[in-house]
């Protein structure tokens, strides 16, 4: 007849185990913290006396900064020139989704100087698809709308005018609302905007705009004054 063994005991060996274990990570961990320390003991000692080392490293990470410092800012430069020699003709923009026809207006406000340029469109964009401060202060609030046939596709009209209104300054707070179709705008949105404020860059303006160098706003007629002072004014 086999004997049960007591739950005393049964507690007792596990928890004298557990205690050993315990004692044997910390006898682990002792023995690695104190190599670590002979080791940087041994590092520091060994630099003190080939102090040089340390001059070659410092001299080699001053290099290595500085050469980043120049890739990154001969990169920005790049940029700024790719920028200012960036041209879309008409038929390049026709055949552009709807998204990219955005991302190219954001791209040209940038040629323009606006830093901060940014695409915003999609779903919930409450009439706003791209947003971009320009070198005077104003907030452009722009809305793209792109069509496949180009003129051939449907007219701009009022309703898309009304959405911009409602949204652009209230929502947004714009400076200078615009709306950017590569197609047709029909008379009563052209009458309309002129009502309330908008600015409406057609299928001609935008030829101007995206294959030459000058600014949206030296196009646009009644832009309002700049908000502060600039090297451009």
């Amino acid at each position: 007849m086999t004997r049960r063994r007591s739950p005393v005991r049964l507690r007792t060996r596990r928890s004298s185990r557990r205690q050993q274990q315990r004692d044997a990570r910390l006898i682990a961990f002792a023995v690695v913290a104190a190599a670590g320390i002979g080791l940087a003991v041994m590092v520091v000692n060994w630099l003190l006396v080939h102090w040089w080392v340390l001059v070659v490293v410092l001299v080699l990470a001053v290099l290595a900064g500085a050469g980043w410092l120049y890739n990154r800012q001969q990169r920005v430069q790049w940029e700024a020139v790719r920028a200012q020699g960036l041209r879309y003709g008409l038929p390049q923009l026709d055949a552009l989704h709807h998204t990219r026809f955005e991302d190219a207006i954001r791209e040209l406000m940038r040629r323009d100087g606006c830093r901060d340029a940014q695409r915003v469109g999609g779903r919930g964009d409450l009439g706003a698809d791209v947003k971009a401060t320009d070198p005077y202060g104003r907030r452009w609030v722009i809305q793209c709308k792109h069509r496949r046939a180009g003129a051939r596709g449907s007219a701009v009209g009022t309703p898309d005018l009304q959405v911009l209104n409602g949204t652009a300054r209230q929502v947004h707070g714009a400076d200078v609302a615009v709306i950017v179709t590569n197609g047709r705008v029909t008379g009563p949105a052209v009458t309309f905007a002129k009502q309330q404020r908008l600015h409406v860059v057609d299928r001609q303006t935008l030829a101007v705009w995206a294959s030459g160098s000058r600014p949206l706003w030296e196009l646009l007629r009644a832009v309002p004054p700049p908000r502060r002072p600039s090297s451009l004014s």
